[in-house]
């Protein structure tokens, strides 16, 4: 069963691997998060190497299904988060089979 990775686990981490306080940790995590959120809020790319890029797209309106009844509607228009992972990250999920 896969388990999901939170703010705490990540604080924990810092605070193990690099020896801040549990407060000073807690900071670190949610600073580097906060700055995130504001560079995809401002349309900018986060790359983070060996990792992956994070990006923002824009979607333009188009006429989509309902799958269950096949009736017409409207998408709107929006922008959507997508995550486009390194070659290195792709090689190191792939051989964990």
């Amino acid at each position: 069963m896969s388990r999901t990775l939170t703010r705490a686990d990540l604080t924990e981490a810092v605070y193990r691997n690099i020896g801040l306080s549990r407060n000073e940790s807690a900071i670190l995590v949610e600073s580097v998060l906060e700055e995130m959120c504001c560079c995809l809020e401002a349309g900018e790319e986060v790359k983070l190497s060996s990792f992956g890029t994070f990006s923002v797209q824009a979607k333009r309106e188009r006429v989509g299904r309902n799958p269950k009844t096949g009736v017409e509607a409207t998408i709107t228009p929006r922008r959507v988060l997508s995550f486009r992972p390194s070659h290195i990250l792709k090689d190191r999920v792939d051989n964990q089979l």
